[in-house]
Order: structure tokens, then sequence, then C-alpha cells
């Protein structure tokens, strides 16, 4: 089966080729002999009969830095019609015009498969999705108080401070067991956040790591193990973090089984999963995971494989009903 991939990115010119998954998908679709369109979340027009459009580029990708794509002709894209998966790979933040892009592109799921699935990823933030699986996370306030964060540090000590929808490690706070900082620090999340804050006790396991597990359509596809940087706490390889191989415990491997269904019932594809010292669940990553490159590096694998290999199978399944 051939397809028609248009990808929803960041400007490609920009990506770092090394280490992006969007980029190693975007390789591994071409390998296959899908054809390729590249566009960006702004350039989306619905129009007044209902019709979905992009203004996109016909790409060719080559893992040579400085020289890895050629861009066609900007061409208008009919997302309904003219393309058989719309890959959505821009990265967070999540705001509301992340939030209106899965509205238009909900409008065309009889049509497309939209990759992850457009009102599940709208439903689903990193950090909120997760709350429903509380029994693998560790104890979890969400607020914008700083009486209810003090009432929470009395019981749990020193504490981790993160925007409810940030990404790639941004602005995560540690408090220490005296709640020094802890006023002026909620004064600045609240004046730039509307929404509530996650608190959660620091969990000293993380200078150990912090695992990203793979999931492709609800199966564990790998897993890397990420160490924090020198004086650092933060493990995100974005963030200066180092990635090692790993396997999965048997806490962890319980987890992804209790996920697994879940995920594959939302359409949710492609998830990367963070677990912090072998147990404690605290994000579900599913707006634009990465970990893709590193897990085939040390493992072997082929994870953009596996993760064509179920796009293929739901786009079969779409044609068939």
């Amino acid at each position: 089966m051939s397809l028609r991939i248009a990808v929803q990115m960041d400007p490609i010119d920009r990506i770092n080729i090394a280490g992006d998954s969007s980029f190693a998908l975007m390789l591994a679709a071409q390998q296959r002999g899908y054809s390729l369109y590249e566009y960006h979340v702004e350039s989306l027009t619905l129009d007044e009969h209902d019709r979905l459009f992009a203004h996109a580029f016909p790409v060719t990708v080559q893992r040579v830095e400085g020289n890895h794509f050629t861009r066609g002709d900007e061409v208008r894209l009919d997302l309904g019609k003219d393309v058989d998966v719309v890959l959505m790979r821009q990265d967070p933040p999540f705001h509301m015009g992340y939030i209106t892009a899965t509205h238009l592109l909900e409008r065309i799921g009889a049509e497309t498969l939209v990759v992850n699935d457009p009102a599940n990823v709208r439903n689903s933030p990193e950090k909120v999705m997760v709350l429903n699986y509380r029994r693998f996370m560790p104890p979890t306030l969400v607020t914008r108080s700083v009486e209810e964060v003090r009432r929470f540090m009395a019981k749990h000590g020193a504490v981790v401070v993160k925007p409810i929808h940030g990404n790639g490690g941004k602005a995560i706070f540690r408090i220490g067991e005296s709640g020094e900082n802890l006023t002026a620090l909620f004064e600045v999340f609240n004046q730039t956040w509307p929404e509530p804050h996650m608190v959660q006790p620091f969990l000293p396991e993380v200078r150990e790591g912090d695992k990203r597990i793979v999931l492709v359509d609800g199966e564990v596809a790998g897993a890397i193990n990420r160490i924090p940087g020198e004086g650092e706490f933060r493990s995100n390889l974005a963030m200066g973090g180092s990635a090692q191989p790993t396997q999965l415990t048997e806490r962890e491997a319980e987890i992804c089984a209790a996920l697994g269904p879940d995920l594959r019932r939302l359409g949710l594809t492609f998830v990367g999963i963070d677990v912090i010292g072998g147990r404690w669940l605290t994000e579900i990553n599913v707006t634009s995971p990465t970990g893709i490159v590193a897990i085939d590096r040390f493992n072997g694998t082929d994870t953009a494989g596996m993760i064509w290999d179920a796009i293929a199978r739901r786009v079969a399944t779409m044609a068939g009903r």
C-alpha cells in the first residue's frame, strides 16, 4: 500500500536530524515509497464548504546535516481528499492554537486518518491524562493555592512544581523542604499561566534517570533511561540529559499493560510515557512524543517502521469499513 502523508510540523529547516523523531518517521515513510508533504499548522483553512485545506510542500528527506530536505512547489492540499494520513507532529505547548487545530483536524476523520487521533490528543494533555492512573503515580496535587502546597509539603517534604501544560522539561522547579521562595514562585506561575499547576514530591531517584518508554498502538516498542546533566535534576534530552540503554522493571511492564488497551482504543498510536525510579508514572506524552532515534540506536530496532505498520493497519481498516 502506497500512502500519501501530510506532516503537520514545526519548520523542517530548524530540526535536529540527529535525534528528531519526526524526521525519523519521514525517512522511514519515504523508504516505504510513501509520498510526503510538510505544512505548518498556521496554514490550515476550513472553507465555506467545510473542506479543510493546508498550504503544503512536497518534500524529500535525507540524513545529511545541513542538506536534509528538498521542497517542491507549494500546493493547496484538501486534507480530506488529497492525503491518506495526517501526522500531527508540531511541538507543544498545548495552547488554544493547538486545541483549535485538533478541532479542525477532527472534521476530516471520516476521510483521512489523523495520528494521533485529534480529539483524544485534545482530551489527553500529558499531565492531565496521567491522573487517570493515579495508582501508578507519586502523590500529586493540582492547584493554584500556595496554602494547599504548604499542606502538601508538610506531609511530603521537598516538591517539584510544573506548569500543567509545559513541555520539554521547561519551567520545572524544585522547592526545598523549608518552602523558601514558594510564594514568589507561585506569584510568577499564577501570573504566567491561567490554569492550575502540578506539584509532586521531589523523587531523589530521578538522579538515576527518568525512563522514556515508547508504546506503539498500545504495545511496548522500547525504552531509554535519561540521566540528568551535571547540576540538573531535569533529565529531558532537550535540557542536557543523556540517554542510556535500559530494560523495563516488573512495575513498568505492569504500567504499560494497564495503559496499552486504552491507548489503542483512543487512537493514540505513538505515545511516550515517563517513569521515575522504575515505578512512578509521571507523564503520558501524546502530542509529539520523542525518543525513538535513541531507542533504535541502542536496541537495533525499527520503531518508526513499527509506527508505520500500525498506521497502515488503521488506514486499511478505514478503507474496509
